[in-house]
């Protein structure tokens, strides 16, 4: 089998993978799995696809992850995954999409607006 790449993204995350055949090696950004996401959760997060289809241990991943916060780079990465699996057996693709691990969260920080202290948020207001 050849290199598979995709490409994942949510918030500002944007996620590279590249996967191969091999023992199941998670690689981020030259980091070990554990290494750069030490929260357990977060690694859940990122073999969620893999745990679903009963692949774990079967293709190395080599990524790229690039912007945003944790959160918001765990999910770019499974998006990332998942379609990197789709692009492997497109059987898989009904499955990965039930679970909504296909579908781009497109939601973002609203900016804050002049005159207000958030985005929404307003000063108390006073009548006198």
């Amino acid at each position: 089998m050849e290199m598979i790449n995709a490409i994942g993204r949510r918030k500002s995350s944007v996620a590279r993978v590249y996967l191969t055949e091999g023992t199941g090696k998670i690689t981020i950004n030259k980091k070990d799995l554990t290494e750069y996401f030490p929260s357990a959760i977060l690694q859940y997060v990122v073999k969620q696809p893999l745990e679903l289809l009963e692949v774990v241990g079967k293709y190395d991943i080599k990524a790229n992850l690039d912007g945003g916060g944790f959160t918001g780079q765990s999910q770019a990465l499974r998006m990332a995954i998942a379609r990197a699996l789709v692009k492997i057996n497109a059987d898989d693709k009904k499955a990965l999409k039930q679970q909504g691990f296909l579908t781009r969260d497109s939601r973002r920080v609203e900016r804050k607006k002049p005159g207000q202290p958030k985005a929404r948020r307003r000063f108390q207001f006073s009548k006198r």
